[in-house]
């Protein structure tokens, strides 16, 4: 017999009892959906993840103020303000593996147009923040150092807030919006950028010069200290660490820390927060690889149990094969063929459901669905490897009958 010939027995092997073949291979249909599903889901994530952390900036750090003290209760960082305009410029024009610093200063408003309103956050910077945070404009144009010292009252609108004053598709740039009963007039718009890893809407901000925010948004001036975070751009991603390093150094000198005082300040690497994300990725993505490992050796299981059963309905069938001229190499590869052919249509259907549940999961959480032609042919492969290795024991028991007494058995 040639090898189509075993094929074609047996499919007709296993057709003739559909229920018990699909239910044998059940588990090796959840097994390959899982692996195949898993992957899917768990590279949308992860490029998900570090599409978030791109939008944020790349190669970026973020310095906080220091803690405040009161009563022995402690705030965060943040909550004391220790970071000067001075060292914002130090920290530019010292460091040599940063590219550029900014501050953020943040404040909440409504913000109206002529006959709209809405409320948003108040973003006061300097022109460099826009090239730190990779923030591109969608129309018109920054406003200018020249705006920064001049005070100027110029406005760049996040998208959000212009579909919300003047409707999508609408070019604001010219017109004048109020913040605080302040006009200032729009210079320009972002680029959309998206939500935040904790859902904060980037676009849903207006970014004004960092000296108009302290006159006019403001509620009141800290005089040489920032109000806020400083976000800075290392030279390149290998360097990120070491601008770090390099920035805490500088300030610890500039605030005359002794080598015992702790930090007053707080300088954050996003680099490794999004490392921290994709571990987490990568852990859900380990268990959910165990499940489906379970899964295919209970589906390996259940082939070799159904295989068992099948040599032993079959005596007599394989006692006549023998006396007609088979070979007991033949009947190892019918029963090891039926095995192997029952794990790969597994293989197959569960692939196919894995392909579904990921793109039903994928539209729920609004990840992308990346799927890997590789990551499916080696699941399948791998459950046909399943098969081998489960049905090669009835396989063998059945090739090793004595055609005697299979004729025999009733």
């Amino acid at each position: 017999m040639n090898i189509l010939e075993t094929i074609v027995l047996a499919l007709r092997a296993l057709l003739r009892s559909k229920t018990r073949s699909v239910l044998t291979a059940l588990g090796i249909i959840i097994g390959v959906g899982a692996v195949i599903a898993m992957v899917a889901i768990g590279d949308g994530a992860k490029a998900s993840v570090q599409k978030v952390f791109d939008s944020m900036g790349t190669n970026l750090l973020i310095i906080l103020p220091g803690s405040s003290r009161s009563g022995g209760a402690r705030g965060g960082f943040g909550s004391q303000p220790t970071i000067t305009w001075d060292d914002l410029e130090a920290v530019r024009t010292q460091v040599a593996s940063v590219r550029g610093a900014a501050p953020e200063m943040r404040s909440n408003a409504q913000v109206f147009s002529e006959d709209q309103n809405w409320n948003t956050s108040i973003i006061g910077t300097t022109t460099d923040y826009f090239t730190v945070r990779s923030w591109t404009l969608a129309k018109g144009a920054h406003f200018t150092d020249a705006d920064n010292e001049a005070g100027a009252k110029v406005a760049v609108l996040g998208q959000t807030v212009v579909d919300n004053l003047y409707g999508k598709g609408f070019n604001p740039v010219g017109q004048v919006i109020r913040i605080n009963k302040t006009p200032f007039t729009v210079v320009g718009v972002t680029a959309p950028k998206g939500q935040s890893p904790v859902g904060q809407d980037f676009d849903n901000t207006v970014f004004v010069p960092a000296t108009t925010f302290r006159r006019q948004v403001q509620a009141q001036s800290l005089g040489t200290y920032i109000t806020g975070a400083v976000f800075v751009q290392a030279v390149s991603a290998d360097l990120t660490a070491k601008a770090q390093a390099d920035v805490a150094n500088l300030l610890r000198m500039r605030h005359r820390l002794g080598d015992n005082d702790p930090d007053d300040f707080d300088v954050r690497n996003l680099a490794e927060v999004a490392s921290g994300q994709q571990q987490s990725t990568e852990t859900l993505s380990l268990l959910l690889a165990a499940i489906a490992a379970v899964s295919l050796v209970v589906g390996g299981i259940g082939i070799m149990n159904i295989m068992l059963v099948s040599v032993t309905e079959r005596t007599r069938e394989i006692g006549v094969r023998v006396a007609v001229g088979a070979r007991p190499r033949d009947i190892l590869a019918q029963f090891l063929i039926e095995a192997l052919t029952l794990a790969v249509l597994g293989g197959i259907i569960g692939a196919a459901v894995g392909l579904g549940v990921a793109k039903l999961l994928a539209s729920q959480f609004g990840w992308p669905m990346l799927v890997r032609p590789d990551v499916a042919l080696l699941a399948i492969g791998f459950s046909g490897l399943v098969g081998v290795v489960f049905g090669l024991y009835p396989a063998r028991k059945a090739s090793l009958l004595d055609p005697i007494d299979a004729l025999r058995y009733e």
